[in-house]
């Protein structure tokens, strides 16, 4: 009985979490992330500023969940559309083409991404995993040979990984300051560089 309720009790926490991640990418994104309080996160959540203190400690906190959850979205995603090589470069430019969509969210981002360089920043753990992450299931993805990819000789998948990340952010920071370039055929433009068209 005692294991039912601790269950139960765990599974609404779970759902609480969510529900104030959800509102906080909702006023991040009204609001921006400097301007957007815990008071408004809270009364889109339906929850007191002191309840949704029991789940995070602070704003910070609360943009890593945001950000984790898109990059989970995103893996979800890419999970469920990549079947072929074809699609490797339409799928990422696809992601860039949802970034633009949410400004803020990408430039929360690329802003917390630079801070967590430092070790000793809340956040440098999840983007050092999310890295590792990103790279170990694109590595894991060309060997398995799960959607027939075969990058060009002397490119090591490891490089490729590496190679794909930097693009993918890089392009993003250079619309950020111009948001009038193109960054969605650079990024399909890449991937065509990485496959060996054999």
């Amino acid at each position: 009985m005692e294991q039912s309720k601790a269950r139960g009790s765990y599974a609404k926490s779970l759902a609480r979490r969510a529900e104030i991640v959800q509102a906080a990418r909702e006023s991040f994104v009204e609001h921006g992330f400097a301007k957007a309080s815990l008071r408004d996160i809270a009364e889109r959540a339906g929850i007191t500023h002191t309840g949704l203190l029991h789940h995070f400690r602070n704003k910070d906190e609360i943009l890593t969940a945001v950000l984790a959850e898109r990059d989970a979205e995103e893996w979800r995603q890419g999970a469920d559309l990549i079947e072929s090589p074809d699609q490797l470069g339409p799928y990422f430019a696809g992601v860039l083409r949802h970034h633009q969509h949410a400004p803020e969210l990408m430039r929360l981002w690329i802003e917390l991404a630079a801070a967590a360089s430092r070790p000793d920043h809340p956040a440098h753990a999840y983007f050092t995993e999310r890295y590792e992450r990103s790279r170990a299931t694109f590595v894991e993805g060309i060997h398995e040979g799960e959607v027939g990819v075969s990058l060009r000789p002397g490119v090591s998948p490891e490089s490729a990984a590496l190679l794909l990340n930097a693009v993918m952010h890089g392009l993003q920071l250079q619309w950020l300051l111009d948001q009038s370039l193109d960054i969605t055929r650079p990024v399909r433009d890449f991937v065509r560089l990485l496959m060996d068209e054999g």
